[in-house]
């Protein structure tokens, strides 16, 4: 039996309240990539060519939104902090934008194409405004208001129960309300399914701003020493840190969103499920990540360290996508997307971890605080992960003939096609992404020292209170 001190308990309260901010970011971004390139390939039926080009604009925009945000972020000073106004800005119209993302413009089919290719553009780039408001500002506060290792890792526990409920709210209710994924037949679910999410979205999102932590004094002049935009920039990729950590999240960001994205088309004509039994696929999977996160990866990250146990991980992960290029019954697909939970579990586990360290390893540097102009540049450099995905599968489905969505076509190359996406192209990145940490320096003793010194700094910063 585990018995916590007072602290620990009072950092699990703030821990849980924080959590539900992480609810409604994890329902509005997995469901989003989960569902869009379904909905608006198979189901609204734009060709595979323009869901493509949209979604290379959507990430380039995405380059542009992200840091800009951040730098604002970091320069922003109200009673209320620097992150939270921007969350009270942005939960709402990003609940509403839920329903608007399977609302098409205009009635499916191949005359008015175009109209619905400009209106997904538009819907897709006015959603990632709002989230990227809302999920950086959210983020940014974890490693501020969770300060010591001690506490992150209790709160990193805590956010991974959440972690979970938001996952299955993204993953599994859609197959519990949608039929068939790819089937325009269900266009009403799939509004009902947005309706859903922006009611989630809006009431948990509501319960962290009314009950949840507030930013930390202490930190609160820190704006007036924040950087220009280009060199905030330039400070995050100056750290080599960050260098060879971010090398390693766009690949796990490349693997996040391939696998998802094409699990629809997969489990269907693969696997030979659909609807709830697509959805109950991912499930497992997090349902496994759920079990595995603090059984296994608490310990192991504790004795081996962020690093290390992240190469781990990863490891773990390449090695169970491997049979699916040779599965092709939903038994044996719901056996391994339950073990590839363990590998992926560790990832969701250890990445906020390393980010956290790398931003007191900067303010050592800097003097000050700067996570949303860190979050800002890691998600300007992520959004490549997004290019690789969609070009991966826009140019594998063309390969293969399958650039207009159609059921009856289904030959061996397509299938092939399919298992490709679910196996070699994530394998590939989990590799790069594994030989990239084996550099990362900030472990070890130089992490101890970097601890060391950023309490001095923050003991300096109370003084002047």
């Amino acid at each position: 039996m585990i018995i916590l001190s007072e602290k620990g308990k009072k950092t699990g309260r703030i821990a849980a309240v924080f959590s539900f901010g992480n609810i409604a970011d994890i329902t509005a971004y997995q469901s989003f990539i989960l569902l869009i390139f379904t909905f608006y390939y198979s189901v609204v039926g734009i060709q595979i060519e323009l869901v493509t080009i949209g979604f290379i604009i959507w990430s380039f925009w995405n380059m542009i939104n992200d840091p800009i945000l951040g730098y604002i972020s970091d320069r922003t000073h109200t009673k209320y902090g620097r992150r939270r106004p921007w969350v009270m800005i942005a939960f709402i119209p990003l609940s509403i934008i839920m329903i608007f993302l399977f609302t098409p413009l205009l009635p499916i089919g191949i005359a008015n194409q175009i109209g619905n290719f400009a209106y997904f553009l538009i819907i897709i780039i006015v959603f990632e405004l709002f989230y990227t408001m809302y999920s950086l500002n959210v983020t940014s506060m974890f490693p501020e208001v969770f300060l010591s290792q001690k506490e992150r890792t209790q709160a990193n526990n805590i956010r991974a129960v959440y972690t979970i409920i938001g996952l299955i709210v993204a993953f599994l209710l859609p197959g519990m309300i949608i039929q068939d994924f790819t089937d325009a037949t269900y266009l009403n679910q799939y509004q009902a399914f947005g309706a859903i999410a922006c009611t989630v979205i809006a009431i948990t999102a509501l319960i962290f701003l009314m009950f949840g932590p507030k930013e930390k004094e202490e930190f609160q002049k820190d704006y007036e020493n924040a950087f220009s935009f280009g060199k905030s920039i330039i400070y995050c990729i100056k750290s080599k840190s960050f260098r060879w950590y971010i090398i390693a999240e766009l690949c796990n960001w490349a693997v996040y969103g391939m696998l998802p994205t094409i699990v629809p088309l997969y489990a269907k004509f693969v696997l030979g499920a659909e609807g709830f039994m697509t959805s109950l696929l991912l499930g497992l999977t997090f349902i496994s990540a759920a079990l595995f996160m603090t059984v296994l990866w608490k310990p192991v990250v504790r004795r081996w360290g962020n690093k290390r146990a992240w190469i781990l991980s990863m490891s773990i992960w390449a090695a169970s996508l491997l049979p699916l290029m040779f599965i092709s019954d939903y038994i044996s697909g719901m056996v391994v997307f339950f073990l590839i939970g363990i590998g992926l579990s560790g990832s969701l586990y250890i990445i906020d971890l390393i980010v956290a360290d790398i931003i007191d390893e900067d303010e050592v540097s800097t003097g000050i605080r700067r996570e949303a102009g860190y979050y800002g540049v890691n998600a300007l450099i992520l959004r490549f992960s997004n290019v690789i995905v969609i070009v991966a599968i826009g140019t594998v489905l063309s390969t293969v003939g399958w650039q207009v969505f159609e059921p009856s076509m289904v030959t061996p190359s397509v299938l092939f096609g399919l298992r490709s996406l679910m196996f070699i192209f994530p394998a590939i990145a989990l590799l790069i992404a594994i030989l990239a940490m084996t550099q990362y320096p900030l472990h070890g003793e130089r992490l101890k020292d970097v601890k060391l010194k950023r309490e001095e700094i923050h003991q300096q910063k109370k003084a002047r209170i």
